[in-house]
């Protein structure tokens, strides 16, 4: 009796780890072991009538129709093997006779394709986007893998390795809802470090967070979380650093320092406290205010 995904149980394919082929790129997994090209091709002239290929024939037709556009409109086809591919990983080759197509192991299994199941065209469409989305969520995962992203440098990564805006946008929502993208915690964990860890002041952080694709609210919710005494302590720290390497008079260090500072993105009122409390130090007087330049 014909089975069709969805309204039946199933049995969790083997890992590749628990099979071992040292001849073959593919590992047939179909219920009755390994499955041999003639068989295939004996079941599948008897279902569909079609005898007019010999071996050879359908040797060639095995080879090219691979691929949903090359499948047949209309008609049920039944999965006649399914194969572990070696490379790459966790990937399957799923035949219906001359036709075949390549899924991943998630895929596989929430679609329950197994050999004797039966599918149209239509659901195998279904299936093939399925399996891009899969692809793409995987690309993702492994470009979070290095460091975390904002929800926007990942469109920019998936969109470069040639995924659909459909696709992209279904694998965004996807790590949002697993939590494996925050565009709020990243901001606010980033903000924090590049002012306390990297001598950068608000300014510049504002800009590298825009830069990365963090929405206007986030950002200004993160750097909120920024006390003043902090930002003021990073640009003391380089401030001080500063004004002892710099030779001349105070005006001379006032404006070198000042515009070091400015530069690295502290705002000029901060700027002004620093220069004061350096002179202080130091024994200088001068103008109080600092005027950028």
């Amino acid at each position: 009796m014909e089975q069709r995904y969805g309204d039946r149980g199933y049995r969790r394919p083997h890992n590749s780890r628990d099979i071992k082929s040292d001849h073959s790129e593919i590992v047939d997994i179909s219920e009755e072991g390994f499955w041999e090209q003639e068989k295939t091709y004996d079941s599948y002239s008897k279902k569909t009538g079609e005898n007019k290929y010999n071996r050879e024939e359908y040797k060639q037709d095995n080879e090219e129709n691979n691929g949903i556009d090359s499948f047949p409109e209309d008609i049920d086809l039944e999965i006649t093997s399914v194969q572990l591919l070696k490379r790459p990983k966790f990937r399957y080759r799923i035949s219906f006779g001359p036709y075949s197509l390549e899924v991943h192991e998630d895929v596989m299994i929430k679609y329950r394709m197994i050999k004797g199941s039966v599918f149209n065209k239509a659901e195998l469409t279904e299936i093939v986007l399925a399996d891009e989305r899969q692809q793409g969520y995987g690309d993702a995962v492994q470009y979070l893998s290095r460091k975390p992203r904002t929800g926007y440098e990942i469109t920019m990564r998936l969109g470069e390795k040639g995924w659909s805006e459909e696709t992209i946008s279904d694998v965004v929502d996807r790590l949002t809802t697993e939590g494996l993208i925050n565009d709020s915690l990243y901001a606010q964990e980033w903000a924090g470090q590049r002012v306390k860890n990297r001598g950068k002041g608000k300014m510049w952080v504002r800009q590298e967070l825009r830069q990365k694709g963090v929405s206007k609210p986030l950002i200004e919710e993160a750097l909120g979380e920024i006390s003043e005494e902090d930002e003021y302590d990073s640009a003391m720290q380089l401030g001080a650093k500063k004004w002892r390497g710099t030779s001349g008079e105070y005006l001379d260090k006032k404006r070198k320092v000042g515009a070091f500072l400015m530069r690295r993105g502290f705002s000029g009122g901060l700027v002004s406290r620093v220069i004061r409390e350096l002179a202080r130090q130091d024994g200088m007087n001068g103008p109080e205010d600092w005027e950028e330049e």
